[in-house]
């Protein structure tokens, strides 16, 4: 059973469809890739989780689309939320009057 989803073979995160313990290996079926990565911390039901090494300053990619910014480097595995990304999306204070 899928425990994670990757909608997009853009994506660097996977949304977890169900609590994820620390130190777990999940399988996240990418098109027809399957790629592995080991859970570096809990991971909340709906939450993201890095699928790849994001580095800081680069984008944090769902859905095919850029969402935010890492704004410290993101390992493998590691919880993508609040504390490590700046959103870019629905913010009114980046519009340019």
């Amino acid at each position: 059973m899928d425990r994670a989803l990757v909608l997009n073979s853009k994506d660097n995160v996977a949304n977890a469809i169900e609590e994820i313990k620390e130190g777990e290996l999940i399988a996240i079926n990418i098109g027809v890739e399957v790629k592995k990565v080991i859970i570096k911390e809990i991971i909340p039901f709906g939450h993201k989780f890095a699928i790849r090494k994001i580095k800081k300053g680069g984008g944090v990619i769902k859905y095919g689309e850029r969402i935010g910014k890492a704004v410290e480097d993101i390992e493998k595995g590691s919880h993508v939320h609040v504390h490590n990304v700046e959103s870019e999306r629905g913010r009114g204070d980046l519009k340019a009057y």
